[in-house]
């Protein structure tokens, strides 16, 4: 099942031009915040969370704070348990420059699967 599969399960909704624009914007926002070129595998559900943290914001970005009907509601940037999964893997700089694994040194978990046969 695909990144927007899920988001399209999960949120109920049909415009997939919107949920690949969420999705989008959740990835750039998690390599920024990490010091990433590249998505590694362990990040992408923190993606589709961060996307799906998006969906409902939706027509209350910029708010920080409401209340109303004896109910507040307070807003973060980014929900904390995706912040500790992407503190994580975030990329330590030196020199300001952050060093990354090369893409043919990544190994997906499907991979390390077919290896211990």
């Amino acid at each position: 099942m695909t990144d927007l599969d899920m988001l399209k399960k999960i949120t109920g909704e049909s415009d997939e031009d919107l949920l690949s624009l969420l999705l989008a914007m959740a990835e750039e926002k998690v390599l920024s915040l990490t010091g990433r070129t590249r998505m590694i595998y362990p990040l992408k559900p923190s993606v589709r969370d961060w996307a799906v943290a998006a969906y409902n914001r939706m027509g209350t970005e910029g708010e920080t704070s409401r209340s109303g009907g004896g109910i507040s509601a307070v807003f973060a940037e980014i929900p904390k348990d995706i912040e500790e999964i992407i503190k994580r893997y975030r990329l330590g700089r030196v020199n300001g420059h952050a060093y990354e694994k090369k893409p043919d040194e990544d190994i997906l978990p499907e991979e390390t699967e077919d290896r211990k046969e």
